[in-house]
C-alpha cells in the first residue's frame, strides 16, 4: 500500500519552509491542508507559499479560488483522494501539509459529527442569528436540509445553527452525517510540529509584526474595493483578516487591530494543539530542539519513512 506523508502544526511552526525541504528530499508533490490558503486576494494574511516556494515543490489548495466559491473539508477529503490518485499514478510521492485538522482528518479518516467545528462559520451564524432572527436560520435549514429541519423545533435556535455549522463546514447534511467507511487506498504517516507555548507564540508575535510591514492592511483594503467582506463571505471571517476590516472601518485604533490579530492567532494556535493533540498516532517533534531546519528535515525525514 502506497503512502501518503503528512505534516502538521499550528500557525507559524515553521511547516511551509519545512515541507519544502521534505518535498525535494521525498519527491512528493504538496496538497495543502489550510482552509485559507484555497483563496485568492489573502496571501499575506494566510502566510500562504511565496512564489519562490511554489516553484521549488507542486502545489495543490493554494490561490486557487475567489473568495465568494465555496470550499470546505468534504470537498477538501473527495479532491484530495482523486489528486492523490494521480500523484501516486506518475510515481511521485504525497506530501500534506497543513494546521487545518478537520481536512485531515476527513482526508485519512473521515469524520463523525460530533468532530466537526468550524468556529469561523459559527461565528457567523450567530452574528446571522443576531441581526437576522431565527426564522430566517430555521427556513435556511429547511432548504439545505429539510430531514433535519423536520426533526427539530425551530425555537431550538443552538440546534439550527448546529446544522447548519455541519452543512457549511463539510458540504453534508447532518441527516446523512457518518463516518466516511470508504477506506483510503493509502498509509499515512503524521509528523507534527511543536514548540514550547512561550517560543511559540514569540513567534506567532513576530510573524504578525511582519505581516504588518509586509503589506497587509493593503492587502485587506484591496479586498474591501473589490466588495468582499467578512459579513459577507465566511472566508474572510478569518485571524488576520476580520480585525484589518474592523480597522479599516474605524472601529478600532491601529494598534488595537495589531494585539487583537495576535491575541486571536495565540488562541487559534492553541485549538489547532488541543485539536492535534487527540490523534496519538502524530509523531511529535520540538523544532526549538534543532540547530537549523536542515537537522530537523532529517529527522522528520526518518519519522515519516
Amino acid at each position: 500500500m502506497k503512502k501518503v506523508y503528512v505534516l502538521l502544526g499550528p500557525t507559524a511552526s515553521g511547516k511551509t519552509a519545512l515541507s519544502i525541504s521534505l518535498a525535494g528530499k521525498l519527491n512528493a508533490e504538496i496538497i495543502s491542508a489550510d482552509s485559507r490558503q484555497i483563496y485568492k486576494h489573502i496571501q499575506i494574511a494566510t502566510c500562504a507559499p511565496t512564489a519562490y516556494e511554489l516553484g521549488k515543490a507542486k502545489h495543490y489548495f493554494v490561490n486557487e479560488l475567489e473568495p465568494d466559491e465555496d470550499f470546505n473539508a468534504g470537498t477538501f477529503a473527495k479532491l484530495s483522494r482523486e489528486i492523490i490518485s494521480g500523484i501516486h499514478s506518475r510515481d511521485k510521492n504525497v506530501l500534506i501539509v497543513g494546521g487545518s485538522g478537520l481536512y485531515i482528518k476527513s482526508l485519512i479518516d473521515g469524520f463523525f459529527e460530533e468532530e466537526i467545528k468550524d468556529l469561523s462559520i459559527r461565528e457567523k451564524l450567530n452574528l446571522r442569528l443576531e441581526s437576522e432572527g431565527r426564522e430566517v436560520l430555521y427556513n435556511e435549514l429547511m432548504s439545505v436540509d429539510p430531514d433535519t429541519a423536520n426533526k427539530m423545533d425551530a425555537g431550538k435556535f443552538r440546534r439550527v445553527i448546529r446544522a447548519l455549522e455541519v452543512f457549511y463546514a463539510t458540504g453534508n447534511k447532518m441527516s446523512e452525517q457518518q463516518e466516511n467507511t470508504i477506506k483510503p487506498d493509502f498509509e499515512t504517516k503524521q509528523a507534527g510540529l511543536t514548540f514550547e507555548r512561550d517560543i511559540l507564540y514569540d513567534r506567532i508575535n513576530s510573524r504578525v509584526d511582519g505581516l504588518i510591514s509586509g503589506g497587509l492592511v493593503d492587502e485587506i483594503e484591496s479586498l474591501l474595493k473589490k466588495g468582499y467582506t467578512p459579513e459577507t463571505h465566511n472566508s474572510l471571517n478569518t485571524v488576520g483578516v476580520k480585525e484589518v476590516f474592523r480597522y479599516l472601518k474605524n472601529e478600532i485604533l491601529k494598534e488595537e487591530m495589531v494585539e487583537q490579530i495576535k491575541q486571536n492567532t495565540r488562541r487559534y494556535a492553541k485549538r489547532q494543539m488541543t485539536w492535534f493533540n487527540a490523534d496519538k498516532r502524530i509523531q511529535w517533534v520540538n523544532v526549538s530542539e534543532y540547530g537549523n531546519s536542515e537537522l530537523c528535515s532529517e529527522h522528520i525525514l526518518t519519522l515519516l519513512k
